[in-house]
């Protein structure tokens, strides 16, 4: 049985006080919860929030991270001073590195080895642009990024590895797969992890959805049997939103 599991992908939003305070809040409305928690805030406030946090039931991660560990990477954070400010979790291939600042499966497949090596969990992002989905080429260009993206990555590191499937088109746009659209793309990527890796992975990998998700869609796609969790960007930075879709099941 797959444990569901809701991440909050607070962006380039926030200062270290503001960062603080919805920490305090979500940690004291979300204690009862048994599922994954995680919250990615912004660098700046990664260890603030970890401080907020200890103790508690919330994972707290990282938005991205370098492809190295130090050295002349002006302006990069590397997986070291991750886990120093509190991370445990790094968020890799979101639809915006990958389409705003040009990171293409080779480079984040690069990170991923690192966030491994260096013991982070990962979530690693796909998903279609609206001309990619108008094309039919949805299953392809998954199946590309997964493929890119785990390349010689083995089925023993994969405990660590959520995947997290984000149309391009529905991310900030109001706009959202529906359910049944959402439950079918997972179910591709299942049959990817199979010929990746086998059945038995590919039943346990979990899948995460992000693409405007909200208290008022969130049970419906937690209902199907192929999505296990959701990666939230704009309704995690408000407990009074990103609470109901963690409690979704409550």
């Amino acid at each position: 049985m797959r444990t569901p599991y809701i991440a909050g992908n607070w962006k380039m939003h926030m200062n270290r006080a503001e960062a603080r305070d919805l920490a305090a809040q979500l940690r004291e409305l979300l204690a009862p919860v048994k599922h994954r928690i995680m919250v990615a805030p912004p660098f700046t406030a990664i260890e603030t929030v970890a401080v907020t946090l200890q103790g508690s039931n919330i994972m707290v991660g990282a938005q991205n991270m370098a492809p190295a560990l130090n050295g002349a990477h002006t302006g990069e954070i590397s997986p070291l001073m991750l886990k120093d400010a509190g991370a445990t979790v790094v968020i890799l291939g979101h639809s915006e590195r990958r389409h705003s600042y040009g990171e293409g499966d080779g480079l984040i497949n690069e990170k991923v080895h690192l966030a491994l090596q260096e013991g982070l969990e990962v979530i690693l992002c796909v998903g279609e642009t609206l001309e990619e989905r108008e094309a039919g080429r949805v299953d392809a260009v998954v199946e590309e990024q997964l493929a890119g993206g785990l390349r010689e990555i083995g089925a023993s590191l994969l405990p660590r590895v959520t995947i997290a499937y984000e149309p391009v088109w529905a991310i900030g746009t109001g706009k959202t797969a529906t359910p049944d659209d959402a439950d079918s793309v997972h179910g591709t990527i299942r049959r990817i992890f199979t010929e990746l890796y086998n059945s038995e992975e590919a039943e346990k990998i979990v899948i995460q959805y992000g693409g405007s998700v909200k208290p008022d869609n969130v049970k419906g796609l937690m209902s199907r049997d192929n999505i296990d969790g959701a990666l939230v960007g704009g309704a995690s930075l408000k407990v009074d939103s990103f609470g109901p879709i963690v409690q979704f099941n409550s």
